[in-house]
């Protein structure tokens, strides 16, 4: 029996690809911009004083990723907010291949349709390298997130990394893939 091929890399392969190829005037199939990897990362500024808010928000991301969120560390001391160098203040995990295009589907069709007042998501957000960072104010938005089971509604951080050169090919590639940009 073959695995099935998430809808997203359908989407990719058949459309997406050669639309880039004529738009761009690419000579090569290998220099259409693909999407690399997703990292989605939240940062808890409570696990300094609360070490259980670091496992609910790892416990979070783990099920909204479908894959274990590993825990970050602080990379340099800041005394104004009690923080030392090494202490736990965050989760992140990064989604590649089939996880990947799932999660990406699952963001566009069923995630932010659920966000109230949604009018789009920011067209600025990319990194002047081709990759794109979007943020998430509530994870009760993802429908694997259990409301009743949630003390605190957190927020989180989604990063497209593509194979883009310029930002203008990774929002066209974006646009394609049914990202829905404001106007």
């Amino acid at each position: 029996m073959a695995a099935s091929v998430p809808t997203m890399a359908e989407l990719y392969q058949g459309a997406v690809k050669t639309e880039l190829m004529e738009e761009f005037g690419y000579r090569s199939v290998m220099e259409v911009p693909h999407i690399e990897k997703i990292v989605l990362s939240m940062g808890v500024g409570d696990a300094i004083d609360n070490k259980k808010a670091i496992e609910n928000a790892q416990n979070e991301l783990s099920v909204i990723a479908g894959q274990r969120a590993v825990r970050t560390k602080a990379r340099k001391s800041i005394a104004n907010f009690k923080l030392r160098e090494g202490m736990e203040i965050g989760a992140k995990v990064t989604l590649r291949r089939v996880k990947m295009w799932e999660f990406l589907d699952r963001l566009v069709n069923i995630a932010l349709p659920r966000v109230k007042d949604f009018r789009g998501i920011n067209p600025n957000g990319f990194d002047g390298h081709g990759n794109y960072s979007l943020g998430v104010s509530e994870n009760i938005i993802f429908p694997e997130i259990d409301y009743d089971k949630i003390d605190k509604i957190t927020g989180l951080n989604v990063v497209i990394v593509t194979t883009a050169k310029t930002d203008q090919e990774a929002r066209s590639l974006l646009a394609k893939m049914k990202l829905p940009f404001r106007k």
